[in-house]
């Protein structure tokens, strides 16, 4: 069994004029019905939860209010290409939401279960679920990863641990391929997984997402059941 980093070229480069990390980003209506069509004033719903509740609740931190769009809800959307019709996802460690409710939005056709060990965090992703009227297509699971016997045709997580750690978690829950949203330590993680990859058969690949224009491109890690006639 091998092991192989593979670098895709960037859907988009990132534009040299990016919002800074602290800045507040409105992005249009015109830009919120691209991403999420008729869905996207729940877009907007579910961005107030994060700027109110989330942060009363403490899942999120008072500074992320004024980068929500950017840095939490688009990030998590940035991945929904990567995605094939009708798929069931699982969001490991979803704890405010993503990028599964996100995901959830831009993308209905998607069957989506949200995971978290922590009850406050299962209250808040129920209570959202409900707000947004979402819940035909969107479960809450209280549990750890290792804890499922269920497997999903995707995992997604979004800073959630290193590879060493969420790789293990999250490999029997998955039928295709893992999709771990991450940040500019992502091909270092990769390196330090290779042992551990190689030894469960499987196949990294660092893909860079396009989100959209003053928006950081996202880093996502996409790891994959290899084939066993592979070379290096």
């Amino acid at each position: 069994m091998t092991f192989h980093v593979k670098h895709d070229l960037p859907v988009c480069e990132a534009t040299p004029d990016v919002v800074g990390q602290d800045d507040e980003f409105h992005p249009g209506d015109d830009l919120l019905w691209d991403i999420f069509g008729d869905r996207y004033q729940l877009a907007v719903q579910y961005h107030e939860m994060l700027a109110t509740r989330g942060v009363e609740w403490g899942l999120l931190g008072p500074r992320e209010t004024n980068r929500l769009w950017c840095r939490h809800i688009l990030n998590s959307v940035s991945i929904r290409n990567l995605l094939e019709p009708n798929e069931s996802i699982v969001d490991v460690g979803s704890g405010a939401g993503l990028p599964g409710i996100p995901l959830a939005l831009a993308r209905p056709d998607l069957r989506v279960t949200l995971v978290d060990s922590l009850l406050r965090r299962t209250q808040f992703l129920e209570s959202a679920i409900a707000d947004l009227g979402i819940g035909d297509r969107v479960s809450v699971v209280r549990a750890r990863a290792e804890e499922i016997d269920q497997t999903y045709d995707v995992v997604v997580a979004r800073a959630v641990a290193p590879l060493t750690k969420l790789v293990p978690w999250c490999v029997g829950l998955m039928r295709m391929k893992l999709l771990a949203l991450k940040g500019s330590n992502a091909e270092h993680e990769i390196e330090d997984a290779t042992p551990m990859l190689r030894k469960l058969g499987l196949v990294a690949t660092l893909k860079h997402c396009d989100t959209v224009p003053l928006c950081p491109v996202a880093v996502v890690v996409e790891v994959s059941r290899g084939s066993k006639s592979s070379t290096s």
